[in-house]
């Protein structure tokens, strides 16, 4: 499957959701933070195609990330907190939308 291809497989697969949407996924450790800078297609099709050295840059940039402590104490305290989210099994990558 070409990039093109796996990018229009993953465009279908943007939609969003609430964090009470992602609490269980957050239980088994597979929800991962995108950092607004980054087009959460862009990452999406990085991790999809394992594309390792762009992920790695990523990671160590800490543009990508799983949730802090913080970060899941103020979601738990808004559980209507709503964000953008892509699945790539088996994670689920999200960015938080500005309060409207």
């Amino acid at each position: 499957m070409t990039n093109q291809d796996l990018r229009a497989e993953l465009t279908e697969n943007l939609d969003e959701a609430e964090w009470e949407w992602l609490v269980p996924h957050m239980l088994r450790d597979a929800v991962i933070v995108v950092n607004p800078e980054l087009d959460l297609l862009d990452v999406g099709v990085a991790i999809a195609s394992d594309n390792v050295s762009e992920v790695q840059i990523w990671i160590d940039e800490a543009l990508i990330a799983k949730p802090s402590t913080t970060q899941m104490t103020e979601w738990n305290s808004d559980r209507a907190k709503r964000f953008n989210t892509l699945i790539v099994q088996p994670f689920v990558l999200v960015q938080e939308k500005a309060a409207a």
